[in-house]
């Protein structure tokens, strides 16, 4: 059975890199990335296709590292796929956090290599050096993040900078840069933009309002016959004699004519203003086109419907509707209404009402910064807070969440904790449901960022149940809780509190199993509580020295890392753990250790082998004299 997983797992493997060696090229401003990912990972091919053709026996270590490299290149094949998908404007816009994107996947597939050695697979030389050449490339590239063209960065800030007229020169580099050259290029860009539109369910995010100007003028570009564009004359021709067909997403659907004032109504259909409103104070409580009982009345202006409508209409000759609404800020606005009328809900709402709208704070506040920002400033917080006590589950869970959601913005940060939420929290952390103690330890993570916070949350006796979450809970609590401890043992004073609370035996625990898949973050806290008197006492009475030493021989470079640093804070000034480690054959591990480890490794196992020739030099000594 295990022959038949390993060989399925290689065989999945050599799918994945053909599956992303099919992609279609890249053009768009994310090429370089893309090109250079998609690269290094055809070049693993060979890795996969030898494997699969000899059918080797994998030991443990090589299958952790393969299975964590399928899960880095789906990872990698998602990401690729996305940067192909959409609109080439947005892809831009976005490109910091797609490198982000391209940087930890990268880093993960780096690290997944790291995990496989390859002198004990039976590789054809030529395979060995080609596999050992693309992790060298995929180091580099972790090293060192590809850097987004800078001329695009400052052409997209100057264009950022207003609605002001941008120069021929600055728009004709655009329209290269994004591949938007030609009418089919700027159809196809107008549908992507649309799509995202129907996609959003109506919450604009701030970048359409800049993907319709910039749009707008890449298409006036284009469209005055630039000789570098690719335009036909047939193509002029069409633009110029077609019949106007209005699109019917820019149709209202009560009066059928287009909306010059497009709003989104607690469905997520969109409406002319005049027209929803004659149909609300008429008094009907439904939605006109999906008959859905309106959770609230309050009407959202659909600022990328807006635009779009405009781009249109000027595409098409069309003199622009007139509206008596007010400009205002895409997204804000429109979120403000809708915080406001579901922080009404949480202040004089029914149950029903108040769960509902916690849920909705929970989502609104995990899709975007402004969103956390604006729900802050609403005094959201204090109210949510308020609901981590509250007797229903669901309710409870999603004030916490959006806590955790809100908490990701600095500033929220101070005010959650200003409000008096921690002791709350951790309630939570104690009596709550599954998700709900998961989430309130991954709030307390997130909160223990600042240091003053860490004292606060080991004060409020946050760590004894977050060690209870570390042994019960789904391996993702687990994950949570491992995080937030480490977070906290940082702070002296909170070692002192995980260790009398217990936490040294489920640590060895999680070191003992190799199942848990938790041996990084329980060496990581180890190594952490070693550092203090009363943590290495602790860990001494648990008998660690064989795990320790067995850790160090077979474990990864980062567990390797943190079991010599374990080991020297052990065996500093003791000498009976020093012998038991000599006997354990720990001596030959170490010395390898400081060949090969990472550079900290490389010196904690130096001082422990300094260590160990000092007593054989006092017992040697002690020989000779008597």
């Amino acid at each position: 059975m295990a022959d038949q997983e390993e060989g399925d797992l290689v065989s999945q493997l050599v799918d994945l890199v053909r599956d992303i060696s099919g992609l279609p090229e890249c053009r768009n401003a994310l090429r370089k990335m893309y090109g250079n990912l998609m690269r290094r990972v055809k070049l693993l091919s060979p890795l996969f296709e030898e494997l699969k053709d000899n059918e080797q026996k994998l030991d443990d270590g090589d299958l952790k590292g393969l299975q964590s490299l399928r899960i880095a290149l789906n990872l990698a094949f998602e990401l690729l796929k996305s940067v192909n998908d959409g609109s080439k404007i947005f892809q831009a816009l976005q490109i910091d956090k797609t490198t982000g994107k391209f940087h930890v996947v990268t880093t993960q597939i780096e690290e997944a290599l790291n995990q496989i050695d390859y002198n004990k697979l039976d590789l054809s030389e030529e395979v060995h050096e080609q596999i050992e050449l693309v992790h060298v490339q995929f180091k580099r590239a972790k090293a060192r993040m590809d850097s987004p063209d800078l001329q695009l960065q400052r052409d997209l800030t100057m264009a950022s900078k207003g609605n002001h007229e941008l120069d021929p020169e600055t728009i004709k580099r655009l329209s290269e840069k994004l591949h938007l050259t030609t009418i089919n290029d700027l159809k196809k860009e107008s549908l992507a933009i649309h799509d995202m539109v129907i996609s959003t369910g109506g919450y604009p995010e701030d970048s359409f309002e800049m993907m319709s100007f910039l749009l707008k003028n890449i298409k006036d570009c284009v469209m005055k016959g630039n000789p570098e564009v690719d335009i036909s004359e047939g193509e002029k021709s069409i633009m110029r004699h077609r019949s106007p067909v209005i699109p019917d997403d820019f149709r209202c659907p009560i009066s059928l004519e287009l909306m010059k004032d497009p709003v989104i109504v607690s469905t997520g259909q969109t409406y002319e203003r005049s027209s929803i409103q004659k149909w609300l104070d008429a008094g009907h409580k439904t939605c006109p086109k999906t008959q859905q009982t309106l959770l609230h009345t309050a009407l959202t202006p659909n600022y990328v419907l807006k635009s779009l409508i405009a781009l249109w209409c000027d595409s098409n000759g069309i003199e622009l509707p007139k509206s008596n609404q007010k400009p205002g800020r895409p997204g804000s606005e429109c979120d403000r209404t809708v915080i406001g009328s579901l922080l009404q809900k949480l202040v004089i709402g029914d149950s029903d009402e108040q769960r509902s709208a916690a849920g909705e704070l929970r989502l609104l506040a995990k899709r975007n910064a402004d969103n956390r920002v604006c729900i802050a400033e609403a005094g959201a917080i204090p109210l949510l807070v308020e609901l981590l006590s509250s007797p229903d589950t669901r309710t409870q869970e999603h004030a916490v969440t959006a806590l955790l959601n809100l908490s990701i913005n600095e500033t929220n940060k101070g005010i959650i904790v200003s409000v008096g939420a921690i002791p709350e929290i951790v309630d939570v952390l104690k009596t709550g449901s599954t998700e709900a103690r998961e989430n309130a330890a991954a709030t307390l993570f997130s909160l223990s960022v600042v240091d003053e916070n860490k004292v606060a949350i080991g004060a409020a006796g946050a760590i004894p149940p977050l060690i209870e979450l570390l042994q019960e809970g789904t391996p993702r609590g687990k994950k949570d809780a491992a995080t937030a401890i480490f977070n906290l043992c940082i702070y002296q004073g909170n070692k002192v509190r995980a260790v009398r609370a217990g936490i040294v035996t489920p640590l060895m625990g999680l070191l003992k199993d190799a199942s848990s898949g938790m041996m990084d973050e329980g060496l990581a806290i180890l190594a952490i509580l070693a550092s203090h008197q009363e943590g290495k006492m602790a860990i001494a009475e648990a008998e660690p020295m064989g795990v320790l030493v067995d850790v160090i021989r077979t474990g990864s470079a980062r567990n390797r890392e943190n079991g010599s640093a374990v080991l020297w804070s052990l065996c500093a000034g003791d000498v009976r753990s020093l012998k038991m480690m000599k006997e354990l054959g720990a001596e030959e591990v170490l010395k390898e250790l400081s060949e090969n480890g990472t550079e900290r490794a490389k010196r904690k196992a130096g001082s422990v082998l300094e260590l160990l020739q000092r007593i054989e030099s006092v017992e040697t000594s002690t020989v000779i004299g008597s």
